[in-house]
C-alpha cells in the first residue's frame, strides 16, 4: 500500500526571498490559487511579522484559498507568533511554523546562547503557538549541521510540547544524501515520541543536492517535503517540487505518492516564472525548455521509434504537449522526414535527399532549423532546375567605402562574372547581375521580411521585376539577407522567356 508524502510549498515565502522576485498581493493570490489547483497540501504564504505587505498577503491568501493548509513562518519569538496568528485568522486550515537554530554555528555565533537554553526557547515557542492553533510545525534551523544526538533531544522536547510537524532543514545545503537520510532515520529510531509528529525535509541546493537529499529523507521516513516551484529560493534555491513529485511517481517501487495533479506542473511553472520574472534554465529537469527536446540524430531516431528509448516521463504527464524534435546540423533524415510529415509534406526518397542536403547547409549556419525555415527549403526544389543559379557573391561595404559587389552566376551552362557598385550592398549586387543579363528589366517591388526573431534567423525576400510590359515574381530566403536578395532577383529573371 502506498503512503502519502505531503507537499509543503514555500514558493511564496522562501522562493519569494530571491532578490528581484518579489510579488504583490494580487500576484501572490494568483500563485496560491494555482498551487491549490495543483494539489499542494500546505502553502507557506509568508513571514507575517517581516513587513505589512507580507502580513496582508497572508491575510488575503487565507481568504482566497480553501483546501490547502495556510502556514505562516515565525521565529521563536512571542511577537512573531502573535502576528502570524492574527494574519491567519481567516484561514480555513491554519498552521504556525516556528523554530530556532540548533547547530553549533547558530547557537554560538548567531544566537549567542547554549544548547540547554535553545531547548527551552524551542519548547516555549511551540507551547505559545499552540495557544493560537492546533497545527504547529517546528523547524530546527541548520539541522543538517546539527549533531544527531542533540537534534533528537530538541525534536523530542518540541513534540512533547505539542508540535505536529518537525522540520529538519539542510539550511546550508551541506549534507550528502546518505548523511541526510541517516539523520532522518536516526530521529525515527531515537526520538521516542516521533510517532506523534510528521517529519519534514527542507533542503537547499548550495551543492546541487537538494532533491537527492529530500528523496533520501523520504526513503528514511520523512512524510512531508518542503519545496518550491522551479526550485527557486535563497542562494542556489530549494528542492524543486516538480522533481520530487515526478521521482516518486516514476519510482513506484518506493510505494510513496503525492496528491499533485502532475498535468498542471508545466503551466504552474510558467506562471511562477512569468510573475517572478525568473526564467527557467533550459536544461532544468521536468520543466526546462529542453527537458523533452532531442537534437542528436541518434536520440531523435530512437524517440521516433519508441519514446521510452530516451524518455522516462511522458511529456503529457507534466502538461507538455509532446516531445520536441529540434532540427540541427546533428539531426538525421528520420527527424527531418518526421517534421516534414507533421507539416503536411510527404517527399520521395530523391526529394528528401535533396532537401536534406539543403537542410544541412542551412543548419550549419543556424543554431536550429524551424518550421518556417523548412517551408522555405521546400520552396527551393524548382530553383535547382532554373537557368540562373548564384555561385558566388562577394560584397565590400562600410562607412568610408563605396559598396561594391562581385557576382558569379551559372546561366544555361555558362559561368558569368561581373562586378558592380551602388548605393548599398544589395544595389551593388543587383547592378552586377544586370551587367550579366541580356534583357532590360526594371525593379518594381522589393520586400524583405524577417521570418522569426533573432539575429541568426532567416530573412525572406520578395521581388517583382518588369520586362517588356510583363511582371515576374522572385522569391528566396537565407540567413544572409544580401544572398537572399540576389537569389530572389535571379529567381524572377529566370522566369523571363
Amino acid at each position: 500500500m502506498e503512503e502519502k508524502v505531503q507537499i509543503f510549498d514555500t514558493t511564496l515565502r522562501d522562493g519569494e526571498q530571491v532578490p528581484g522576485c518579489q510579488l504583490n498581493t494580487v500576484e501572490k493570490i494568483e500563485v496560491a490559487k494555482a498551487l491549490e489547483s495543483l494539489g499542494v497540501d500546505v502553502i507557506e504564504a509568508g513571514f507575517p511579522v517581516s513587513s505589512p505587505g507580507d502580513f496582508n498577503s497572508v491575510v488575503e491568501i487565507s481568504k482566497a484559498v480553501t483546501t490547502p493548509v495556510i502556514c505562516g513562518l515565525t521565529r521563536a519569538v512571542k511577537e512573531d507568533i502573535e502576528v502570524a496568528a492574527e494574519a491567519l485568522k481567516y484561514a480555513k486550515r491554519k498552521r504556525i511554523h516556528t523554530g530556532i537554530g540548533t547547530s553549533f554555528y547558530h547557537i554560538t555565533y548567531k544566537l549567542n546562547s547554549n544548547q540547554d537554553e535553545i531547548v527551552e526557547r524551542a519548547v516555549e515557542s511551540v507551547k505559545y503557538a499552540k495557544k493560537f492553533v492546533e497545527d504547529v510545525e517546528f523547524y530546527a534551523e541548520d539541522a543538517g549541521r546539527t549533531e544527531n544526538e542533540y537534534l533528537a533531544r530538541v525534536i523530542e522536547a518540541v513534540i512533547k510540547a505539542g508540535a505536529t510537524v518537525v522540520n529538519i532543514p539542510d539550511t546550508t545545503g551541506y549534507c550528502l544524501p546518505e548523511e541526510f537520510g541517516k539523520k532522518i532515520l536516526y530521529l525515527k529510531e531515537n526520538v521516542k515520541n516521533i510517532d506523534k509528529a510528521i517529519i519534514s525535509t527542507h533542503c537547499h541546493n548550495d551543492l546541487g543536492m537538494a532533491t537527492a537529499n529530500t528523496i533520501s529523507g523520504v526513503i528514511n521516513g520523512a512524510r512531508q517535503v518542503e519545496v518550491t516551484i522551479n526550485g527557486i529560493g535563497e542562494r542556489a534555491g530549494n528542492t524543486s517540487l516538480e522533481e520530487v513529485v515526478m521521482i516518486l511517481r516514476n519510482h513506484s517501487d518506493l510505494k510513496l505518492r503525492t496528491d499533485i495533479n502532475s498535468k498542471k506542473i508545466y503551466s504552474t511553472s510558467r506562471l511562477v516564472s512569468s510573475l517572478m520574472n525568473m526564467p527557467v534554465q533550459p536544461n532544468k529537469a521536468i520543466v526546462g525548455r529542453n527537458a523533452f527536446a532531442h537534437s542528436s540524430g541518434i536520440h531523435q531516431d530512437g524517440v521516433l521509434k519508441n519514446r521510452e528509448n530516451y524518455e522516462i516521463i511522458d511529456p503529457a504527464d507534466v502538461g507538455v504537449n509532446q516531445s520536441s524534435i529540434i532540427l540541427t546540423a546533428r539531426s538525421g533524415r528520420a527527424a527531418l522526414r518526421h517534421r516534414l510529415e507533421i507539416l503536411g509534406y510527404t517527399l520521395s526518397k530523391e526529394d528528401l535527399d535533396r532537401t536534406y542536403k539543403n537542410f544541412l547547409a542551412l543548419a550549419d549556419k543556424k543554431k536550429d532549423v524551424r518550421d518556417e525555415d523548412l517551408e522555405i527549403l521546400l520552396g527551393s526544389f524548382n530553383k535547382e532546375d532554373r537557368n540562373m543559379k548564384l555561385e558566388l557573391l562577394q560584397v565590400v561595404c562600410g562607412m568610408s567605402t563605396i559598396p561594391t559587389a562581385t557576382v558569379r552566376i551559372r546561366s544555361n551552362g555558362d559561368v558569368l562574372t561581373a562586378t558592380g557598385s551602388g548605393n548599398g550592398p544589395i544595389d551593388a549586387a543587383f547592378s552586377a547581375v544586370k551587367q550579366l543579363i541580356k534583357r532590360k528589366v526594371r525593379l518594381e517591388e522589393f520586400l524583405i521580411q524577417a521570418i522569426t526573431q533573432g539575429s541568426d534567423d532567416m530573412g525572406k525576400v520578395h521581388i517583382q521585376v518588369e520586362s517588356r510590359g510583363k511582371i515576374y515574381y522572385g522569391f528566396s530566403a537565407n540567413v544572409d539577407i544580401i544572398t537572399a536578395s540576389v537569389e530572389a532577383f535571379l529567381d524572377a529573371l529566370s522566369k523571363i522567356g
